[in-house]
């Protein structure tokens, strides 16, 4: 519906606004040229990006994150909450879980029968468990998550720019309708539907693209800014931030040649992320024993990798990594293990 609405729109354009409009002897040719090669550009891009979005299927939990066959019947024939908890934090012992439920338990599917990693959530549309679970997204019939969150943030930027450049575009003729300079009536209702549509878009799309810029800044997904992520020290909405660049990379990636187009260059594999130890003090933070860098499922102190092991690029040049430990304020990788 929505690429129908913008193709038409682009018909409208093309047809009116600049074939129309602009074949008068009294405007240059060459401009005409240049804002149907614009136009025709945004175009391209907002369908390209829009088509990712849609297409790109939701990266769901790898294998290792089920229950075995075992450990699955032995769940299902407990009744008691904390014996089905105790089999589950067996499972976990070697899992990089982090977070935890309200209710300081382990986060664990019963539909999809899998402890959840890190910011998975179930999405009842998708009937599975996604990574990094944005929000299930009606526009585009699918969910928004790990594997195209980056192409849905292309796709509001470049609906952004269509509606804005559409609307600018015919400005000047909006103007001439209620000045009584248009003649052409079979213009006029062309041109009030294209302002009018593309304007009332750009404003719609410009506060939805906006918070999701200050998501991304602030290294939070839509539901973790409702629901707090829960860790083993407590709750804290800046449990993953790096700050506001690495922020950004984690979603566009190290090659900024790439961050425009709706490719994927996201970094990590979706089932772990880098983390932040935060209220440690001198002691604990020379020692690495801080409760911060536990597992959920062994709680077992993380062992904290040298920085020339780390394979997490958001991390270089940042800290300085002790063979046992890490100086004080020091961001904890959190790697998978498969």
């Amino acid at each position: 519906m929505l690429v129908c609405l913008a193709s038409f729109i682009g018909i409208l354009f093309v047809r009116f606004s600049y074939v129309g409009a602009y074949s008068s002897r009294s405007f240059i040719f060459i401009i005409t040229v240049v804002y149907l090669v614009a136009f025709h550009l945004f175009f391209v891009m907002f369908v390209w990006s829009y088509w990712m979005t849609v297409f790109t299927s939701p990266a769901i939990p790898s294998k290792e994150f089920y229950l075995s066959n075992s450990d699955k019947e032995r769940y299902e024939k407990e009744f008691s909450h904390e014996r089905q908890q105790q089999i589950l934090r067996r499972a976990a012992r070697d899992l990089p879980i982090y977070t935890t439920s309200a209710s300081r338990t382990i986060r664990y599917c019963e539909k999809c029968q899998l402890i959840k990693p890190d910011r998975a959530h179930h999405c009842s549309a998708c009937d599975k468990c996604i990574l990094k679970m944005d929000h299930h997204c009606p526009w585009v019939n699918n969910c928004v998550g790990f594997s195209n969150y980056k192409f849905f943030m292309l796709f509001l930027l470049y609906s952004l720019i269509y509606c804005l450049y559409v609307a600018i575009s015919v400005l000047e003729y909006f103007i001439k309708f209620w000045t009584n300079e248009l003649t052409d009536t079979r213009a006029k209702f062309h041109v009030l539907f294209l302002f009018f549509v593309s304007a009332m878009f750009f404003i719609s799309v410009l506060s939805l693209f906006s918070y999701h810029c200050w998501l991304v800044g602030k290294n939070r997904t839509t539901i973790e800014s409702f629901r707090t992520p829960t860790f083993s020290y407590g709750v804290d909405a800046h449990g993953f931030s790096l700050g506001y660049s690495k922020n950004w990379r984690q979603v566009f990636g190290d090659e900024k040649k790439y961050w425009l187009l709706p490719i994927f260059t996201s970094l990590g594999d979706g089932c772990s992320f880098p983390t932040r130890l935060v209220g440690m003090d001198p002691e604990q933070a020379a020692t690495g024993q801080s409760e911060h860098s536990r597992s959920i499922g062994s709680n077992q102190p993380f062992p904290i990798r040298p920085l020339s092991e780390s394979k997490n690029r958001l991390l270089d040049n940042e800290s300085q990594w002790l063979e046992n430990g890490a100086e004080e304020g020091v961001l904890i990788l959190i790697e998978n293990k498969f």
